[in-house]
């Protein structure tokens, strides 16, 4: 039997978001002396970005930005041009992180290695979400995607989002891929059917 994160040729993971803000803010607290790695937790969560195009965002991108300020990226994956919102809540995490390095010029990576500002990569970010869920004893299959997981399954969830617009936001092809993808539909159709005439 392949182990969870060695899968046989052809076979996926399915990881999972994180489903409640109580242990959205464990995290937190867990990381609040790590402004590298709040930054990037709190970035992650507070938009749609897949690991690969979070890890190559610039200091010069954020550096100057305020809430509600964008920045644009190309998606690796799809090769299409992103524009993200950032809240308070993120420019906060930035402000931080960037109090921490401030020599580091505009086309340093925001988020580095410890190892001669070199940027982190997808897999030693995957260790980290990891991490971070086990030392708060979440059960389940956790990784670098749980970041852009758990910020969709939260709009849907806490902030009603509706399925048309994380459609769009996700460029997801249907609105069922779109609730297989937030790990909520089997939890929408019970709720359906315990509805009560």
């Amino acid at each position: 039997m392949a182990a969870l994160n060695h899968p046989k040729p052809g076979d996926t993971i399915k990881v999972e978001p994180i489903r409640t803000v109580k242990d959205i803010k464990a995290i937190k607290r867990l990381l609040a002396d790590q402004p590298r790695n709040l930054a990037i937790f709190t970035l992650g969560i507070n938009t749609n970005l897949r690991a690969s195009d979070l890890l190559k965002i610039s200091v010069g991108q954020l550096r100057n930005l305020k809430p509600e300020d964008h920045f644009s990226l190309r998606e690796k994956k799809t090769g299409k041009d992103k524009n993200v919102t950032i809240n308070k809540t993120v420019h906060a995490a930035i402000q931080v992180l960037l109090a921490t390095m401030p020599a580091a010029q505009d086309d340093e990576p925001l988020f580095q290695s410890r190892k001669g500002g070199k940027p982190l990569c997808v897999p030693y970010l995957n260790g980290l979400v990891k991490s971070w869920c086990a030392e708060i004893n979440l059960t389940g299959n956790y990784g670098s995607h749980t970041l852009r997981k758990t910020f969709g399954y939260m709009h849907r969830t806490v902030n009603k989002t509706d399925l048309p617009t994380l459609m769009q936001m996700f460029n997801h092809s249907s609105q069922k891929q779109t609730l297989d993808y937030l790990c909520i539909q089997p939890e929408e159709i019970k709720c359906a059917y315990l509805f009560e005439l």
